[in-house]
């Protein structure tokens, strides 16, 4: 039975009344592209998908799905990778059309955008005044806001300049029976509630717009790239940057593996694909503070057997690097059909230890492994390449992934710093959590959504929202 059907008919000429047919998908062929997110181990049908283009379609559709008694599911452009949009039996809201920037307050250095504005869209909307908007997940040419504050998005500069809950001001929500709510972050004193809800990926309700923060564009900013024959060379520069008195405003890790691909690819930013891994450092500020801390990462990487360190000459050699290092995930399309990409965070004095066990378990389950991630914060990305086509291989990259996981987790680590919990790490929370832990935080999920309506199935393990699915 095709999913159109499942969709009672009284609830669908409801839906189609608020958003039009144009807003309503119910062909299966068109859901296909709503089976999941960017990460394909995890997979869905959804009931139907609603477009709303309108804070209030967005409300009613709420409100209507809630007098129905219909679990559904927020999603923004798709490009999470941890299953979180994922549907089974719910309705896909998704707030794509909600894309306005409804205002760039310069003055007050904010701007209020709605849970469709793509990321990279807001620092182009400030540009003109001299502000930027300083989260920047990889995706952010692609990824909208709604997503970003639903699983608290990093970046690759989210070393100094923090994650999205550092530059949220506020939010105006709606909770899972349609009523709407803004939510501050405790400025007077009191609960910060517009904290509490980023991170919550879609579970106590949907983002209908967000207030954040603008900061000025840096004065000067550049890059340099460390090149090292070993990846554990690459990752004892790393704790060597920082023990010099270091805080670079993003420090990342590309290994051969990814440099192999990238190279190949019309991102190419001229690394050389013998190099096993290569560190991109970025600092910005004054340009003579820029030009000493330069100095200070260079002779962290050659303190540490750096065969080569290059300083980007120009503004384009600098945003070829980085054209590179973010267009990595597309880049490995090139190289297998699918991609499993971990989110652990570690401390940062374990990656010398941690990156060749990573290897040492891809290896063997007779899986190919490219490492790309945020070394200076230790958030690490392994991607385990695979075909879903292929059960055993499937199997094989779900079994690495678990190691990989308890591993990081033994290490003082945790189980996500920016892709979130999703449907894809819920079995995970307990190497974390304590049963006191969990229940608290069911019981606070509770409290938005007693019904279990708001996306099902994610975050928290099922026998702490209520002992079933719902």
């Amino acid at each position: 039975m095709h999913a159109a059907s499942r969709l009672p008919e009284e609830v669908r000429l409801t839906l189609e009344a608020i958003v039009g047919s144009h807003g309503l998908i119910e062909d299966p062929g068109r859901l296909l592209a709503y089976e999941a997110d960017a990460l394909t181990t995890r997979k869905g049908t959804p009931l139907a998908v609603v477009l709303p283009d309108s804070r209030e379609a967005l409300i009613a559709l709420v409100r209507a799905l809630h007098a129905a008694d219909l679990p559904f599911v927020p999603r923004g452009a798709g490009t999470g990778l941890s299953g979180g949009s994922v549907a089974h039996d719910s309705v896909v809201v998704a707030t794509t059309r909600l894309r306005r920037i409804l205002e760039v307050d310069p003055e007050n250095r904010t701007a209020l955008v709605e849970p469709g504005v793509i990321t990279a869209e807001i620092s182009a909307a400030a540009a003109p005044h001299g502000l930027r908007y300083l989260p920047d997940p990889a995706s952010a040419t692609a990824c909208t806001i709604g997503g970003n504050v639903a699983m608290n998005s990093g970046g690759p500069h989210c070393l100094k300049h923090g994650v999205t809950s550092d530059h949220v001001l506020g939010l105006e929500i709606v909770l899972p029976d349609g009523e709407t709510a803004w939510l501050g972050r405790g400025e007077d004193g009191g609960l910060d509630l517009a904290g509490l809800f980023i991170g919550s990926e879609g579970t106590v309700g949907i983002i209908s717009s967000a207030l954040v923060g603008l900061a000025p564009v840096a004065g000067t900013t550049r890059a340099m790239l460390g090149l090292f024959d070993g990846v554990g060379d690459a990752g004892a520069a790393v704790s060597d940057v920082f023990e010099r008195g270091l805080v670079p405003v993003a420090l990342e890790l590309i290994d051969r593996a990814t440099i192999e691909v990238v190279e190949a690819s019309i991102f190419a930013a001229g690394l050389p694909t013998d190099t096993e891994a290569a560190l991109v450092i970025e600092c910005e500020g004054q340009a003579e503070d820029v030009e000493a801390e330069l100095a200070i990462a260079a002779e962290a990487c050659r303190a540490n057997g750096a065969r080569e360190v290059r300083v980007a000459q120009s503004e384009a050699e600098r945003l070829a690097i980085w054209r590179a290092r973010k267009k990595a995930y597309g880049a490995l399309g090139r190289a297998a059909p699918d991609v499993f990409v971990q989110d652990a965070v570690v401390p940062r004095t374990e990656l010398v230890r941690l990156l060749p066990e990573i290897r040492r378990i891809a290896d063997s389950y007779g899986l190919r492994l490219a490492n790309f991630f945020h070394a200076g914060d230790g958030n690490l990305h392994p991607n385990l390449l695979f075909d879903r086509r292929d059960a055993d291989e499937v199997s094989r990259v779900e079994k690495a992934g678990e190691e990989i996981m308890r591993l990081c987790v033994d290490a003082g680590g945790t189980i996500t710093g920016e892709h979130g919990v999703g449907s894809d790490k819920v079995r995970h929370m307990p190497l974390l959590f304590g049963s006191g832990e969990l229940a608290l935080m069911g019981a606070l999920h509770h409290a938005f959504d007693p019904a279990g309506l708001a996306n099902p199935d994610k975050l928290l393990p099922v026998d702490r929202v209520g002992g079933s699915a719902r």
